[in-house]
């Protein structure tokens, strides 16, 4: 007996003893309500808080979904043989011919003025034989091709309407890389989408259009450069700033794939109110040429000239 009391002591002081000096080593946890992570290394550039931007898209979007336009084009048949190939056709004698479906395609357009004249991209509408404009509350017209610019690939049409909502124009020379911008249109056919960018660079030439002297298309292209996602079908539709002004029409993408990628493109809203005012007034678009040709001022021609500021 004298031996297991004996043992229960010393285990009793083993501990205690062990207790005091875990207490004096280590210092006491805090209750979870007064933690408080404080790092002893922070990084450079980090807010504790993302700062408020104060920029609200709602207001611009509201302007201008309902002024953007579905635009579908229906292109005659390429053959004039009005029978499709039937294998039964030998065993059970002569059918009824079978209507083909003419082809068609889509793409979006920009309401301008309140009695209809609406601005969309020349391939959009470029050899249709007949072009349908629905609105934004689903009403449809047939509408009339008043004019088209194959250098800038932009078009005019017009349907018969008036008190029509429509966009203010902006100015695309104030435009600055950085600026937010909205792509308003029809990507893959799904009506009034919005998606948000910014400028990403200004005055681009992606060659994307034809020069062909013969026909008078001379490209111009001072694109606007954008990460707003755009998509077919999203062509000629509107490119607009923060307060709901149209400053560029989407017209293009970069991409492997045929879809967006994290690039696009639009034509400058200057550049297109110069077209649409002589389509108006002149039914084609007037250019003076100077008889001179035109270069980008990079290094090596900029050492050559001596010119020192390269912009």
């Amino acid at each position: 007996m004298k031996k297991i009391i004996g043992a229960f002591v010393r285990a009793s002081i083993g501990g205690f003893t062990a207790l005091g000096i875990d207490h004096f080593m280590n210092p006491r946890v805090q209750s979870n309500s007064q933690l408080s992570y404080q790092p002893s290394v922070k990084y450079v550039n980090m807010p504790v808080s993302a700062p408020e931007t104060g920029i609200d898209f709602t207001t611009a979007a509201d302007l201008s979904v309902h002024a953007v336009v579905n635009v579908k084009t229906i292109y005659p048949l390429e053959t004039n043989n009005p029978y499709i190939y039937d294998p039964f056709r030998d065993f059970f004698g002569q059918r009824m011919p079978q209507q083909q479906q003419a082809p068609m395609s889509t793409g979006s357009g920009v309401i301008i003025s309140q009695d209809g004249y609406i601005i969309t991209n020349n391939h959009v509408v470029d050899n249709a034989e007949k072009v349908e404009v629905t609105l934004n509350d689903k009403r449809s017209y047939v509408a009339e091709v008043i004019g088209q610019d194959p250098s800038t690939d932009l078009a005019l049409l017009k349907i018969k309407e008036n008190n029509l909502p429509s966009i203010v124009y902006g100015n695309s020379d104030n435009v600055k890389v950085g600026e937010w911008v909205l792509a308003v249109g029809n990507p893959f056919n799904l009506t009034s989408t919005v998606t948000a960018g910014i400028i990403s660079a200004k005055a681009r030439n992606i060659n994307i259009l034809s020069n062909d002297r013969s026909k008078g298309q001379n490209a111009v292209e001072a694109y606007l450069q954008t990460d707003a996602a755009v998509n077919p079908g999203n062509s000629g539709g509107a490119l607009v700033n923060a307060k709901g002004e149209l400053v560029g029409i989407n017209s293009a993408i970069a991409s492997n794939t045929g879809s967006y990628t994290g690039y696009s493109f639009a034509i400058p809203v200057n550049l297109a109110r110069k077209v649409v005012a002589d389509l108006l007034e002149f039914g084609e678009v007037q250019r003076a040429y100077i008889g001179v040709s035109i270069r980008d001022l990079d290094y090596k021609l900029a050492k050559e000239k001596s010119i020192n500021d390269i912009k």
